[in-house]
């Protein structure tokens, strides 16, 4: 080939490669770039999409705001925790311990709902170094305790008339158990200082509500106070009381007293209730849950001249008992209450009393670990007939129970 026609061939294939590269530059890419561009705002597109729904949602999540609904405190409280040698020995294990939680396994959940449990614990936990014992001068294991915190009780009552039945040292015992391992739990009713007596007030509050609790008794069963404690127990007495609701008045918004009152297996008010009871509604006194009586008592909203009202438990009968006595018709202590009671606001937004009913309850009287309470609701025939109590009282029955809550009560207040 001769060197003119080389030249002639290398040019032509120099002009086909840069025919070609111009092709890539003005054609191919550009269509390429363009079709990255058109997927990109595509998948910016979707993504867009996806973001309006979420951002739609969350100010749609922002503009319906749930109307919150009002505070309010469920309170329940039980009566007496009277610990005789049959309920004593029910919670005795062969090592020689103690143990109590069959007492409240059938009402545990009525008391682990509530925000507020208060029982009357009627005998001193003085512990078992001082030796247990029964009526008439009582003394009662540190388990009871232990129980009553695991049932879920927040407030114990112990103004009773059996708080210095071992005296001095049985209520210092009992005030350092409390100290000692449950600190978070109240005790009322009994203090080792003057000055916890003087100035303090439980108040429980919960959103806002403050509800201030006082613990009172009539009586210590004639033992003097300690001559160097004359504050160990609080004594229903007009100047205290008028004195303690001051405070509480300035510290709370609503208030309560558990007094231990009232005539024994009497199943109406006597006069000296009816006494404290005035004085309890013109201190500004909101509720009245009572005990002492080991029955139960009527249910009352009274009222005042002034139209102030004041919801009143004149007794809320025993919680667990394990009386010897064949007097009358000690059947009808086998039958308490527990007292159910909301507290909040009304539509004009006062606090007060939002609704309230009781729980009848009956003691099962029988051996170990079958000892225990139940609603009456859950209360059959069968269990009735099995009741120890048959043995002191014969008319002991699931009616003769039923017919007590109607006469006493009535149904209208009944929480099944």
């Amino acid at each position: 080939m001769s060197a003119r026609k080389k030249r002639i061939i290398i040019s032509i294939g120099f002009l086909v490669v840069l025919y070609g590269i111009l092709i890539l530059v003005f054609i191919v890419l550009p269509k390429e770039k363009e079709e990255r561009s058109v997927v990109k705002a595509v998948v910016t597109e979707t993504k867009e999409q996806e973001r309006i729904p979420e951002t739609e949602t969350q100010v749609a999540a922002e503009e319906i705001v749930e109307p919150q609904e009002p505070p309010e405190v469920s309170l329940v409280m039980v009566g007496d925790m009277l610990m005789h040698t049959r309920v004593l020995e029910s919670g005795k294990k062969e090592d020689g311990t103690y143990q109590y939680d069959h007492l409240f396994a059938q009402v545990k959940d009525d008391i682990t709902e509530a925000d507020l449990a208060l029982v009357n614990q009627e005998t001193i936990l003085g512990g078992t170094d001082l030796g247990l014992s029964s009526y008439p001068t009582f003394n009662s294991p540190y388990e009871v305790g232990d129980a009553e915190v695991d049932a879920g009780f927040d407030v114990i009552l112990q103004a009773t008339n059996h708080a210095l039945d071992k005296g001095k040292t049985g209520l210092l015992n009992d005030i350092a158990f409390w100290d000692s391992n449950y600190p978070d739990i109240a005790y009322l009713g009994i203090q080792d200082t003057k000055e916890e007596q003087d100035d303090q007030i439980y108040v429980y509050e919960k959103e806002g509500i403050r509800i201030a609790i006082l613990n009172y008794t009539y009586g210590t069963n004639g033992i003097p106070l300690p001559e160097d404690m004359p504050y160990a127990v609080n004594l229903l007495d007009e100047q205290k009381i008028r004195k303690d609701m001051e405070k509480a008045n300035a510290i709370s918004d609503f208030q309560i007293v558990c007094p231990h009152w009232g005539t024994e297996y009497y199943l109406d008010v006597d006069e000296s209730q009816k006494k404290w009871t005035k004085l309890f509604l013109e201190s500004g006194v909101d509720l009245v849950i009572g005990a002492h009586p080991h029955v139960i008592e009527p249910i009352r909203m009274e009222t005042d001249e002034a139209g102030n009202q004041m919801l009143v438990y004149y007794s809320v009968g025993n919680f667990v008992n394990g009386t010897e006595s064949y007097d009358g018709t000690p059947g009808d202590r086998m039958l308490g209450g527990m007292a159910k009671v909301t507290i909040g606001y009304d539509e004009n937004g006062e606090l007060g009393i939002k609704s309230y009913g009781v729980t009848p309850l009956v003691c099962h009287m029988a051996k170990g670990e079958a000892y225990t309470v139940y609603r009456l609701s859950d209360y059959t025939k069968e269990l009735a007939r099995e009741n120890l109590i048959l043995n002191q009282d014969s008319s002991f029955s699931l009616e003769r129970c039923q017919e007590l809550v109607d006469r006493v009560w009535g149904s209208e207040v009944i929480i099944p």
